[in-house]
Parts: structure tokens; C-alpha cells; sequence
């Protein structure tokens, strides 16, 4: 049987992955009329600026494989949607999403399950789980650069990449960064915004 094909923002998905970001998108607009999940002038625009973001997250990294944690999913951005792209893409990707809002982790949870997704909540804060040992590890609109670095140091595994999307600020972000750590890194320009970039780094180590 032939499978059938849909796009999102020009990228091919399934049918059934189609289908669930579409759901996805659906809750994430009557949760954000309760909580505040989203920037309320970006409902309008949740597949260029949300979901394509975050899908070029999970393309960035098109050998994933293991553990990937999201930290600070807030609205399931790009966690969720590296979720649900790896039923398909890649089902032994083991997904987790760290969100220590309750009423986020509720969202979160309530997507879950209504996806049928099999993966981790923790509901607590970065700072207190025991580390995680990712293989990739994501975050979204968190924390500069430098702080992303002490989470990525507890929380990546020893051969693991961290992959944090940065906007047009990025390249004084990284020399802060580099003020206080070690480390390798690549740059992918972003697909939905001119001036953002796609950092991927690895070998982290403090000064």
C-alpha cells in the first residue's frame, strides 16, 4: 500500500502525523484561551511560528536516536512536536518533556493522551530531577545561552548534542557562553525567521 503524504509549511509528513499536530493545534488554541501557553498575537500564525520552528528542531538532528528531552516545554514547543513526528519518523525515540508549571504539565499531559503519545512529563524543575542522560536535548525560549549550558552539563548524556533554537541576538549569546565554557558547536540559520539560528553543541565543559 501506498502511504499517503501531507505538507505542513512545505515539509512532508503522514497522514496520521498530519492528522495529530492539526489535534495539537487545536488544544493548543483552547488551552491558550485559559492559560497562558503562547504569545496571544501568535495564535493566528501557530504553524509558521510554532510548529515549523519546532520542526526544523527535530530535523536538525535527522540521526536522533536514544532519550530526547525537552526542558522548559511550557506549550509543548518543540518537545511535543518532536513527539509526535517520531511516531512515524522515528518510533524508538524515547521523548521527555520537563515543564515544572502544573497547569503547562496538565496541557502537556492532556495532549498526550489525547494523541495517544507514549512519553515522560516531569513536573518538577530543572534544577532538582536527577539527571536524565539525553542524547539530544532541546529547549525553547528559556534561558541565554550560558544557563542552557549549566542545564545541557547535568542533563546531556557524555556523547549527547544539545540543540537550542536562538534568535537574531545568537552570536552575543555565544560569546558570553564561551566567556565561561567549552565547547563545539554548529549554527543552522532558521527556516522561519532571517536573523535566527539553529545552535548544536556538544562537548560541554566549564572554563
Amino acid at each position: 500500500m501506498t502511504a499517503i503524504h501531507c505538507q505542513i509549511r512545505g515539509r512532508d509528513v503522514s497522514r496520521e502525523t498530519f492528522e495529530r499536530l492539526r489535534r495539537y493545534e487545536d488544544l493548543l488554541r483552547k488551552w491558550t484561551s485559559r492559560i497562558n501557553l503562547i504569545g496571544r498575537s501568535t495564535i493566528t500564525e501557530i504553524q509558521e511560528r510554532h510548529i515549523r520552528d519546532s520542526i526544523q528542531v527535530f530535523d536538525s538532528v535527522p540521526d536522533a536516536t536514544g532519550n530526547w528531552v525537552d526542558l522548559g516545554s511550557g506549550a509543548g514547543l518543540p518537545g511535543m512536536i518532536v513527539a509526535i513526528l517520531a511516531v512515524d519518523e522515528r518510533p524508538d525515540l524515547k521523548v521527555t518533556l520537563v515543564e515544572a508549571d502544573l497547569r503547562k504539565s496538565a496541557f502537556l499531559a492532556t495532549v498526550a493522551r489525547e494523541l495517544g503519545l507514549d512519553l515522560r512529563i516531569e513536573a518538577q524543575r530543572i534544577e532538582n530531577i536527577a539527571p536524565l542522560g539525553a542524547d539530544v536535548l532541546s529547549a525553547r525560549a528559556l534561558a541565554p545561552l550560558p544557563k542552557l549550558l549549566e542545564f545541557a552539563q547535568r542533563h546531556m548524556a557524555p556523547d549527547g548534542v544539545a540543540v537550542f533554537p536562538k534568535g537574531a541576538r545568537w552570536q552575543e549569546e555565544l560569546r558570553q557562553a564561551l566567556e565561561k565554557w567549552r565547547f563545539s558547536y554548529q549554527n543552522q540559520p532558521s527556516v522561519t525567521e532571517p536573523d535566527a539560528t539553529i545552535l548544536k553543541i556538544g562537548g560541554i565543559s566549564r572554563v
